[in-house]
């Protein structure tokens, strides 16, 4: 129970900080590194298609990128992107959204869905093990991608409009400067 409460504390304080990135632009996941969407959109990928739909940090940094050293990373971007993925509950593996919208009916050793009678004459070793969620098609991939795409370029243009005042500040200071230059060069003007 307090292991619950624990987790739903934590779970508390990302979405709040989530909320608080959301609202700044300049904080925006997609603006975090210079390859963030790149890396979203390969995550999109492979937890899409992969056989199973929920891994640890250490198996989807292998997966993904090739280097199991890289989870802390992993880590972030699925907790900083919870439009696309989530976190299990103890906060051990990540799975992707969409995917755990599918009944847990896809034998990864068959490589195909089951029906409901099938799943059920299963031994509960292979329910627990070898049962998985059915992989994303090419189309679900598509639209993932693509709002990951249109939610990185409206990140884009909400930093681009947050700097309108720049070349007013700019504008003000030089005036600024020319005024006090006039005023100063006015008065240490040569007798």
């Amino acid at each position: 129970m307090q292991e619950q409460k624990e987790i739903a504390k934590v779970s508390k304080q990302e979405i709040s900080e989530r909320n608080t990135t959301i609202l700044t632009s300049e904080s925006s996941p997609y603006l975090n590194g210079h390859n963030r969407l790149g890396d979203v959109i390969a995550a999109i990928q492979v937890m899409g298609t992969y056989k199973f739909y929920k891994l640890s940090f250490d198996r989807w940094a292998d997966r993904i990128s090739g280097n199991s050293a890289n989870e802390e990373y992993w880590k972030k971007v699925f907790i900083e992107h919870p439009e696309f993925f989530r976190l299990d509950s103890k906060r051990e593996k990540a799975s992707l959204v969409w995917r755990r919208q599918y009944p847990r009916r896809y034998d990864v050793d068959l490589e195909k869905k089951l029906t409901k009678e099938e799943y059920e004459a299963l031994p509960e070793d292979k329910k627990d093990n070898r049962i998985s969620r059915n992989p994303l098609t090419p189309d679900d991939i598509k639209t993932l991608i693509d709002t990951a795409i249109d939610l990185h370029s409206r990140a884009l243009e909400q930093k681009k409009e947050n700097r309108w005042w720049l070349p007013l500040v700019v504008s003000v200071v030089s005036a600024i400067g020319g005024l006090i230059g006039a005023i100063i060069g006015g008065l240490i003007k040569p007798k």
